[in-house]
């Protein structure tokens, strides 16, 4: 018998997809493209012709890929995500989640943040991601698989501005721990998993911040001198959906080129 790293007939909920150039999008293709069909997540009108156009790249691939607007901070649109999903595929089940959803809020001094800026950094990171497992979970079938999806910034590393997302990221990785031990032996055998992502080639950030973050990590890297490009870290994640993954559970796992640790 031969092993294969195939998944199709999965069904995969990706949240914060909805930008081409991002990790969600291209880890929607890396799954699409190995048989799973993908729920494109956007939060906004404004971003509705970016999730388009992620969608239309997957499909003119030959992939299996919908679109879903849902704010998945509100309890109502994670339930909204879930369903469009399982009626879009006309499926009863969601394999694979994916919370990528994230935003960099506050300034460079924890001590200038707004109250509203702790609020977005938290709800992104920590209440998004408790709503759509709480939503989807009910779903999942055995061996379901889910990765949330973290940053390097939530270990100690000396980089300016990003204390506040980093604070978010690390609840998450808190949660992540938690809701493994959850899950793990609730007779579905669902694994979860973080994989943070070190400085990486998006839009998120603005040109002048990635161009001091680049600065400031990439000559911690050890594999080469460049900053990660979204196609690393949804290969990364790609590996861990998989069902030989079935033994790997609760674990951070950066995908940084080396950054942590240094």
């Amino acid at each position: 018998m031969v092993d294969t790293l195939s998944l199709e007939g999965k069904v995969a909920i990706i949240t914060g997809s909805g930008r081409e150039t991002g990790i969600g999008a291209a880890t929607a293709a890396a799954l699409a493209r190995n048989g799973a069909s993908v729920t494109i997540n956007y939060v906004s009108d404004a971003t509705a012709p970016r999730a388009a156009n992620v969608v239309k790249s997957i499909q003119e691939a030959g992939g299996k890929a919908i679109a879903v607007r849902a704010d998945v901070t509100k309890p109502e649109e994670a339930k909204k995500l879930v369903e469009g999903t399982l009626k879009g595929f006309n499926t009863d089940k969601i394999d694979i989640l994916i919370n990528n959803a994230g935003a960099v809020y506050g300034g460079p001094r924890l001590m200038e943040v707004t109250p509203e800026e702790i609020d977005a950094t938290f709800a992104t990171s920590v209440r998004g991601p408790i709503l759509l497992m709480q939503a989807t979970v009910p779903h999942m079938p055995r061996f379901g698989r889910i990765i949330n999806v973290s940053s390097v910034a939530s270990k100690p590393i000396t980089l300016e501005g990003v204390a506040l997302y980093g604070g978010g990221k690390a609840a998450m990785d808190q949660i992540t721990f938690a809701v493994a031990a959850e899950l793990g032996k609730n007779g579905k055998n669902i694994t979860v998993n973080t994989v943070a992502p070190g400085i990486t080639t998006t839009d998120i950030l603005s040109p002048e911040a990635m161009d001091a973050f680049d600065k400031a990590l990439t000559p911690m890297a050890k594999v080469e001198d460049r900053p990660g490009h979204p196609n690393d870290i949804a290969d990364t994640i790609l590996l861990l959906v998989q069902e030989k993954s079935r033994w790997i559970t609760g674990q951070y796992l950066s995908c940084s080129g080396g950054i942590t640790g240094n």
